[in-house]
């Protein structure tokens, strides 16, 4: 009896086991299912980026160079001017009498040399035959040569006083787009310094400048390929999608900065529309090395572990590892992978949130890298590897 309770109690048991055994099965999490590409490989070109702003290639603040009564304004605010254009006009009055005055002052001088010649020349008759000394003669000498003298400064007073009459006309010494008036008809303005009054403002408009700063590193690296011609130079504005401007880098100063390691660097953009204005900012790209074969693979498969960037790979036998690179610049929304990842590798590229730790078997099936769209790239925050005063700009191999 005792042996048939034992037997049936291993039934029960057994029966019990058998049944829990699928229920766990069933509570196992089965591996989470990821989206896998191999990096895409294709040709691309370093651009390093900067934020720079726009400046005038020349600005003039115009100024009467004679002061006087403002008598008339020649032109409408904001308007596109030539050089020599008629601007202000003074009241001409005043300077046209000094000119008169200055005339008649040459004609006073100019009787004084003909009396002085002629008193001259009897004197160098009465002393042939010594009926004048050669002292007198000497007097008369000089005489003239003083008359000669208020010859050549009346003539000068009168080249100043036409000058005075001609600078009543101010006129447009740059060729550009003229600000308001800063003066009305009927003030008196001060003229003839750098303290006279600012009539107004003109700026060039075309080609303008394109000003930033840039590191060391990329002016070592422009400074040697300066000898291939001036690198290239493309700017959009804060509102545009795509760099639609291009320009040559002409210009880099002549010391770098101490204080922020850093040296300036200007850009000739060709703005025949005049829409670029001075003061505005922008985005500029230069041309780093030339085109390259690179692997390309999503930003956002790309991840931080401390001070490494890391890719999770999938393997053969459904593992996930965790491979170090070294990444590039951004290309059509793609980040280059400089090292660290081989062709073949399959880049976990969607559903790597779902990875708890390195060596965890996933579910790969297969996805495809393709580059962002330019302008969906261009309209979203630009991503820089570095800024412009840092050292790791792309640099040829």
């Amino acid at each position: 009896m005792r042996t048939v309770k034992l037997v049936a109690a291993s039934a029960l048991i057994a029966a019990a086991l058998y049944g829990c055994s699928p229920k766990s099965e069933a509570q196992t999490p089965p591996a989470p299912q990821v989206t896998v590409a191999t990096p895409l490989v294709r040709q691309v070109q370093d651009w390093d980026e900067f934020t720079g702003r726009f400046e005038a290639v020349s600005t003039v603040d115009v100024r009467a160079r004679v002061g006087g009564y403002v008598s008339g304004v020649h032109f409408r605010d904001g308007d596109y001017v030539q050089r020599g254009q008629l601007l202000f006009t003074l009241d001409p009055r005043p300077a046209q009498a000094a000119l008169a005055s200055a005339r008649a002052q040459l004609s006073q001088a100019q009787a004084q040399l003909t009396l002085a010649q002629t008193e001259l020349d009897r004197a160098q008759t009465l002393l042939a035959s010594q009926a004048v000394s050669q002292a007198e003669f000497d007097t008369r000498q000089g005489a003239l040569r003083t008359a000669q003298a208020n010859i050549a400064a009346a003539n000068a007073n009168v080249r100043a006083r036409q000058l005075d009459v001609e600078f009543t006309r101010v006129v447009a010494p740059i060729s550009g787009r003229v600000s308001d008036r800063r003066v009305d008809p009927g003030n008196l303005v001060g003229g003839g310094s750098s303290a006279a009054d600012v009539l107004t403002t003109i700026v060039s408009s075309a080609p303008i400048y394109f000003v930033f700063d840039g590191s060391e590193a990329v002016l070592l690296k422009y400074q040697r390929q300066a000898r291939q011609g001036a690198a290239p130079i493309q700017v959009r504005l804060q509102d545009e999608s795509t760099y639609s401007r291009s320009g040559t880098l002409n210009f880099t100063d002549n010391a770098v900065d101490t204080a922020s390691g850093v040296i300036r660097l200007r850009a000739a953009i060709p703005n025949a529309d005049g829409f670029l204005k001075p003061g505005m900012f922008g985005q500029a790209r230069l041309a780093g090395a030339g085109n390259y074969q690179a692997m390309l693979v999503p930003d956002a498969a790309i991840a931080t572990d401390q001070a490494r960037r890391v890719v999770q790979v999938v393997n053969a036998d459904g593992t996930v590892t965790s491979k170090p690179v070294q990444t590039g610049p951004l290309v059509d929304g793609l980040r280059v992978i400089r090292s660290g990842l081989a062709a073949n590798d399959r880049v976990i590229i969607a559903g790597g949130q779902r990875i708890q730790a390195p060596g965890m078997k996933v579910q790969a099936r297969n996805g495809r890298i393709q580059p962002t769209a330019a302008a969906q790239q261009a309209s979203a925050p630009v991503t820089q590897a570095a800024p412009a005063s840092s050292a790791t700009f792309a640099v040829g191999d």
